[in-house]
């Protein structure tokens, strides 16, 4: 506890390579297509079964994190990651690939809710506490927009299975840090296990992460969609049911009736959403549209990493001082601003300067909104309760993210094989067109085989009409990802408090952690449910 600067810097390096594992997969998208035959089905589960799995048990492994440790957890899911992200690289098939992703999901479950709740437990001033958790959400943004850079280097240097290798000294690296300077901390209240609790909560994520998932594959109104979605719907409301009426539960749905608690959690989701739909499609009009390798297209994302994380660390401070509301809803809007001037603009022949500047209005918006309703968030949760407070923190990115690659993703899909049908030459043989229809790469991989064939003209058509089409398709994704950027600026703006009053109700000190002096009468966090105001 004395050198709080090496505890912190522990714990963003684990979730730094947490949260990089997230888009650094992004960028061999096209490699994989190549050399292991992967379908845009199988992509998208390359990408998405680590998010699935992670999002899965969160709640859980949050919630065990209070119970038996979080220093402990967080350890295991470091070793468990960085295990399986070796394996990952030896995978010779889509199918083991996913299935490694899956369990590196697992173990990113167990690391991503102990690093912010050992940070609200360390640092207890909300001052302190924002300030590391702007440093935390910086550390996350800036993560997952290397993650293209990251990715592209090793790609330009070695085969794809480098970016499985790499990750596993980071988290060698992450573990010996935490294990030499972060104190052990935990829930002194030790609750018997909510064995219900958790099997309906990770049941619940885990078929509503599918059924996004498998939506746009199946189509959105489809019967199998239709009932995962009322599938998963009957689970969380047992689990709710479960949670208000059992003695002990694993998390305190009573949270959800705080304003506070709910228009941050809201927050969060919709600025994850634009985020990972954002790097799903850039990554591809990078690559495809303006033929950047790997590297360069991860060095052409510099400004949102940058942006997000100063904007980050500024956010939080601003919150501070001018209150969540005014800061959260700002970011909002910039992020709606960021779709709306994309979709007006995009086109192959964009400069690269108009889009640098419209990457930088998104980090920052971006920024501004994440760290500080996350800081929203774990200023309402008992610190006792960290572990699970982070995990609903971390279910909504998550949450959000899945959401932002599936909808947006189908969007695009969608109008990409609808325009490419009615722009594509008449003269393209039948098994051709369908491949083209796959992806925009497989279309351009269709273009340049029928080049090298001599048929320079036919070759041109295809080409012209896969980017036409992707284009198209980028515009109305963007369309639809503002959209929802700007009903989370609203709801924000309406249903966010601005400041939290003082604490009303003390806490006990969290075991093996020094007891805290006594929040200041200048804004210390609430932690009883509707202690706030607008």
């Amino acid at each position: 506890m004395r050198n709080k600067g090496l505890i912190l810097a522990s714990l963003l390096l684990a979730a730094f390579a947490i949260n990089l594992d997230t888009t650094i997969v992004n960028v061999a998208l096209p490699t994989l297509v190549r050399e292991l035959h992967s379908s845009n089905s199988q992509l998208q589960w390359i990408v998405d079964a680590y998010n699935l799995v992670f999002a899965a048990f969160l709640l859980v492994a949050g919630s065990l994190s209070d119970r038996f440790g979080r220093k402990g957890m967080l350890l295991a899911g470091l070793a468990l990651f960085g295990t399986a992200s070796a394996a990952g690289g030896l995978m010779t098939s889509s199918g083991g690939l996913i299935a490694t992703r899956a369990v590196m999901g697992l173990g990113a479950a167990m690391v991503f809710p102990a690093t912010l709740s050992l940070i609200s437990n360390v640092f207890v001033e909300r001052t302190e506490r924002a300030r590391a958790i702007g440093l935390w959400g910086a550390t996350a943004g800036i993560a997952i927009a290397l993650g293209p850079i990251a990715g592209g280097w090793l790609l330009e240097r070695f085969s794809w299975s480098s970016i499985f290798f790499a990750m596993t000294p980071v988290a060698a690296l992450a573990a010996l840090l935490v294990a030499r300077s972060v104190p052990t901390s935990r829930d002194p209240s030790a609750p018997e296990l909510d064995r219900p609790g958790f099997v309906l909560s990770s049941a619940a994520m885990a078929v509503l992460i599918y059924t996004i998932i498998e939506a746009p594959l199946h189509g959105w109104s489809s019967g199998r969609t239709l009932l995962g979605f009322a599938l998963a719907g009957t689970l969380l409301a047992a689990f709710v049911t479960r949670e208000r009426h059992t003695a002990e539960p694993m998390l305190d749905v009573r949270l959800f009736a705080n304003p506070r608690f709910t228009a941050a959690s809201g927050s969060v989701t919709v600025a994850f959403f634009s985020l990972f739909g954002f790097i799903f499609l850039m990554t591809q009009y990078f690559q495809f549209v303006k033929q950047y390798g790997p590297l360069s297209t991860g060095v052409h994302l510099l400004p949102v990493a940058t942006s997000v994380g100063v904007a980050s660390v500024i956010g939080t401070r601003l919150a501070v001082r001018f209150g969540t509301k005014l800061v959260v809803s700002a970011g909002l809007v910039m992020v709606a601003a960021f779709y709306a001037w994309v979709a007006a603009v995009v086109a192959p022949g964009t400069r690269y300067g108009v889009i640098a500047a419209q990457m930088v209005l998104y980090g920052v918006g971006m920024g501004l909104t994440s760290a500080p309703a996350t800081e929203a968030i774990m200023g309402v949760v008992p610190r006792a309760k960290a572990g699970v407070g982070s995990a609903v923190n971390d279910t909504t990115r998550l949450l959000g993210g899945t959401l932002g690659v599936a909808i947006i993703g189908s969007v695009y899909a969608s109008l990409y094989s609808s325009h490419l049908t009615r722009n594509l030459p008449a003269q393209v043989p039948a098994g051709l067109a369908h491949a083209a229809h796959s992806s925009v790469g497989a279309a351009l991989g269709v273009a340049g085989g029928l080049a090298s064939a001599g048929h320079a003209a036919l070759a041109g058509g295809v080409a012209h009409a896969a980017t036409s089409a992707f284009i198209d398709g980028l515009s109305v994704g963007c369309i639809v990802a503002g959209g929802v950027a700007a009903a989370g600026a609203v709801m924000a703006a309406l249903l966010l408090p601005a400041f939290p009053t003082a604490s009303v109700e003390p806490e006990p000190a969290p075991a093996h952690l020094p007891s805290a002096p006594a929040p200041a009468a200048s804004g210390e966090v609430a932690v009883s449910v509707g202690s706030v105001v607008s």
